[in-house]
């Protein structure tokens, strides 16, 4: 390698070796702050595990903040969707060609290193030759981070070298795609191509601080890029790897109004789950779910939802098979409470959540609403006829589809015979004198009522009978 030639300053890279989603400004599924908290992306109520913990098999930490960033703004456009599908199941059926991609371990010690020691910039050789000098004799603590470093990001060019050199990488899918021939493009930099592939650390110091120059000033912004590809790539590899290691399945996106239809759907943080179907289209809109507590609506109701969640980040989702045309918007209200500070009552937070599900509706978004026991805040006649008007309202919004629990059975008398929503239920059976919950879906409005059963089977009136006695 020539230690003293000139050479000429990285000028960055040209738009059409970007990524297609630094080119365009992307639509992505609107979920607010509620949406957020109920699905448990990111916290679980419980302090168990979050939908992103489930996710995260990232080997870097920036990996891991563009996993986030991917969970925090699934695509909303079947493009998108399916680009990122076609790239997850490439890297499942090619996951051995993605086992030497960078960790932690390398990538923080190479970013530690750029942005540390100011690098030499001079290209004149006097120049240079006086400040490798003062470098290497005068502050040699400096000089052994800037060894290391370039000790480590040799060996990661070296690295990613090899990866693109695996032949089975020339037919990448997908979004993955334009990232490996960015990858290939900005490794074939001309200086980056004259980099040592053997042992760095024995170089003089005179070599050492030319491929400082290299890294930290002519080919900067290349190895930059470099960094942020590895980091995309490692979010996919954690998709597929979540995808696979699950046995998830990837569905399938189709361009029609708004429908969902699962076979064999649960929710993967539940243990030996019970599978059970989902279909909602502009035929039935609503999904109107009865059912006494305990049952397992709101978990079905979750399990919907997280499902549809991941269908939109183009992963798989935990269902048999899964069939969906994708939404704007996605709301829910299960985990709703007033708010003391701000003077609103429960029943008020309800009122201004349905107004937010409302608003979207207004503004011609395609809309995800659901609903587990709304009007909890009020008195019966109350609850009733507001659920009444909001179920038989929701349910004309077309492009929009809403699943909507109630313990309020008399609701079923108004709606049984709709065209637009579809009565399912859940009940409990009995064992030798025992409830047994089946968790097993099905069709109609169902009667039961188990507030006192349990009470008894609890022994609540027993104690204070005997208290009275």
């Amino acid at each position: 390698m020539n230690t003293t030639a000139a050479v000429e300053p990285d000028q960055g890279l040209s738009q059409e070796n970007l990524n297609p989603a630094q080119q365009v400004d992307i639509e992505y599924l609107g979920l607010d702050t509620q949406t957020i908290k109920d699905l448990e992306i990111f916290e679980s109520s419980t302090g168990g595990q979050s939908l992103f913990d489930l996710c995260n098999y990232t080997r870097n930490k920036k990996g891991e903040a563009v996993l986030r960033r991917r969970m925090q703004h699934p695509w909303t456009d079947k493009t998108h969707i399916e680009q990122t599908q076609a790239a997850i199941a490439f890297i499942i059926a090619k996951r051995q060609a993605f086992n030497h991609l960078p960790s932690f371990v390398t990538t923080e010690t190479v970013e530690d290193y750029f942005y540390g020691i100011l690098p030499l910039t001079s290209d004149n050789v006097i120049e240079f030759s006086i400040g490798v000098l003062e470098m290497r004799f005068g502050d040699p603590r400096s000089y052994g981070r800037i060894l290391r470093g370039v000790h480590i990001t040799c060996e990661l060019v070296n690295a990613l070298q090899k990866i693109i050199k695996n032949p089975e990488l020339e037919s990448a899918q997908g979004e993955l795609a334009p990232l490996v021939n960015e990858m290939k493009a900005l490794l074939a930099h001309k200086k980056l191509l004259s980099l040592p592939d053997k042992e760095t650390w024995n170089m003089n110091f005179w070599t050492v601080m030319r491929i400082d120059q290299i890294f930290r000033v002519y080919a900067k912004s290349a190895v930059h890029r470099l960094l942020q590809i590895i980091y995309e790539i490692d979010a996919l590899v954690a998709l597929a790897d979540v995808t696979r290691k699950h046995g998830f399945n990837l569905p399938q996106v189709e361009d029609r109004p708004l429908f969902m239809q699962g076979e064999d759907l649960v929710h993967p943080f539940i243990k030996n789950p019970v599978p059970n179907p989902l279909k909602l289209d502009q035929e039935k809109r609503m999904l109107f779910l009865t059912g006494p507590n305990m049952a397992g609506k709101t978990t079905y109701m979750r399990a919907c939802a997280v499902s549809y969640y991941f269908a939109h980040l183009g992963m798989g989702v935990p269902a048999k098979s899964f069939r969906f045309s994708p939404a704007q918007k996605l709301f829910s209200s299960i985990s709703l409470s007033d708010n003391l500070n701000d003077g609103i009552s429960f029943f008020r937070a309800e009122a201004l959540r349905m107004k937010d599900i409302a608003q979207a509706i207004a503004d011609g978004y395609r809309v995800i609403g659901l609903m587990d026991e709304p009007f909890k805040g009020t008195n019966i006649k109350d609850a009733l006829d507001a659920s009444q008007q909001i179920l038989n309202r929701f349910a004309e919004k077309q492009d929009c589809l809403f699943i909507f629990s109630s313990h309020l059975i008399e609701l079923s008398e108004n709606i049984i015979n709709s065209e637009q929503i579809d009565c399912r239920y859940f009940e409990a059976g009995e064992q030798e004198g025992e409830l047994q919950f089946e968790y097993i879906l099905a069709k109609g409005v169902s009667t039961q009522r188990l507030g006192m059963r349990v009470l008894e089977e609890e022994g609540v009136f027993k104690l204070l009978d005997k208290n009275r006695e």
